[in-house]
């Protein structure tokens, strides 16, 4: 009989998303909320953040004891998953084994053909109602072939079944925020408060190329209402002391009339949250005339990406913007006080010693508060992934992580691109300092925390020693303002 099921996270680590902070894996708070209602015992087990080694996380899971395992992937931290899952086979006999994720939803064949022995399910889509679903099924002796929204391995075959709909509604879906421990996430920047992440919406309308958000969710976007999403915010302040949230959805703005009612919400109720977002740099120009209520409502810190600064690439993304329209999102988000951050990917086929100098120049140009050079990452399932494919030379999922250089460009190794990349680290942030006196006392505060980290806790460190032969100079600068 199925009782208790585990979530846990692989223990992988690139240092890309892990710079700003620490923060609890939102999916398995829905996925344990859907189980505890379907009357099984979730555990939400957060290896990663944990730092835990592979002997320790057996041991717990040993401690667990669960029936289930179950673990998510994006496309680099894949191999940390089915290593986990490995992991829980050799540990616990007779355990089930599920994966979710972006990657496993595309990948599913690769993953049940080469990792079968760890991998018993392959969830796909959303897992709310797949899961209990599933263990149902298993518990009463039935078919899996029978649940829609997984993949399997049966007789030396894969067998996928029906796509599930996507869920009809966002709101009042269960929860499991008593599962977690709060000890382990922080924002970097306000370490006095607890960090969460949450989702406004789920989707993507665009059609982005590179991306695998609006292939995964079929170019189709769902949100939750204003009061929904408020309420849970005001709960999390109350109940468990979060006083930063960042919204994990890539387009919380798309529908202006409802984001403008969270903004009015978020007013009225003067929760006084620290706010981390991401969206698009027109829905930015849109709201040009209402940026005063994003500050007001309590949003801090603005990323857009921005992607390229030559308009040919971002044609070739179908990014649907002009470049002049990042830079003018950027002014727009400095000038009212918040924190502007965009990334710049690096590293196509084309790509030439002179045009990534020139990239350079334009993000100087762009001048965000934080701007990270990333390297293409060709994931398997995105639509230029046919594009890149014959330029690609290290098929080592780890490496897809926006950090290795994966894509050859024509013109030079991957060494000289990844000597490049941390180059246009190390220029820009010492630009940046030079100017820390400009800045005002939040952003020169805000932005001394980040350079601490960019040098000891990120993955420039692993790379170039922080960032490079820089960090005696940067503490000369530093030591003027700490």
């Amino acid at each position: 009989m199925i009782k208790r099921v585990a979530l846990v996270t692989p223990p992988y680590h690139s240092g890309v998303v892990e710079t700003a902070g620490t923060w609890p894996n939102v999916a398995f708070v829905y996925l344990a909320g859907a189980l505890r209602e379907a009357g099984y015992e979730p555990v939400i087990y957060d290896a990663m953040t944990r730092y835990d080694t592979l002997d320790e996380i057996g041991d717990e899971l040993e401690r667990i004891s669960p029936d289930v395992v179950l673990t998510t992937a994006y496309t680099s931290s894949y191999p940390k998953g089915a290593e986990l899952l490995r992991l829980a086979k050799s540990r616990l006999p007779g355990v089930i084994t599920g994966i979710g994720g972006v990657h496993t939803h595309f990948m599913y064949e690769e993953v049940l053909t080469k990792d079968g022995d760890a991998v018993d399910f392959v969830f796909r889509g959303e897992g709310e109602i797949t899961l209990p679903e599933l263990l149902r099924c298993l518990d009463s002796g039935g078919d899996p072939a029978t649940i829609a929204g997984i993949a399997f391995a049966h007789d030396g075959k894969v067998v996928v079944t029906p796509n599930r709909p996507f869920l009809a509604s966002l709101d009042n879906l269960p929860m499991a925020w008593d599962l977690i421990d709060w000890s382990l996430y922080t924002f970097y920047p306000l370490p006095d408060t607890n960090l969460v992440i949450l989702s406004t919406s789920r989707g993507c309308d665009q059609k982005c190329t590179f991306c695998s958000q609006q292939t995964f969710w079929q170019q189709t976007w769902r949100a939750r209402s204003p009061e929904d999403l408020v309420n849970e915010m005001q709960m999390l302040k109350e109940k468990y002391g979060v006083g930063v949230v960042m919204f994990s959805d890539e387009t919380p703005t798309l529908d202006a009339e409802r984001w403008r009612a969270i903004l009015d919400l978020l007013i009225e109720r003067d929760l006084g949250m620290h706010i981390l977002m991401e969206t698009r740099v027109d829905d930015i120009l849109r709201d040009e005339d209402i940026l005063p209520l994003y500050v007001k409502a309590g949003v801090h810190h603005i990323y857009v990406g921005v992607e390229r600064t030559d308009q040919a690439s971002l044609d070739l993304f179908k990014k649907n913007t002009k470049v002049e329209m990042g830079k003018r999102a950027i002014d727009l988000i400095k000038s009212h006080g918040m924190i502007s951050e965009t990334s710049l990917v690096l590293g196509l086929p084309q790509d030439t010693a002179e045009s990534l100098e020139a990239t350079f120049k334009l993000a100087q140009h762009y001048d965000s508060d934080l701007t990270f050079f990333l390297t293409i990452s060709p994931w398997p399932y995105s639509d230029i992934y046919p594009e890149l494919e014959p330029y690609i030379e290290s098929f080592d999922y780890e490496d897809y992580n926006l950090v290795k250089a994966v894509v050859k460009p024509v013109s030079m190794t991957r060494d000289e691109l990844q000597a490049i990349v941390i180059d246009c680290y190390r220029r820009f942030y010492m630009g940046k300092l030079k100017r820390i006196g400009s800045m005002t006392k939040e952003k020169r505060d805000y932005f001394i925390v980040t350079m601490k980290l960019l040098m000891e806790n990120s993955y420039l460190k692993q790379y170039m020693g922080g960032l490079g032969a820089m960090p005696a100079e940067v503490n000369e600068v530093l030591k003027k303002w700490l």
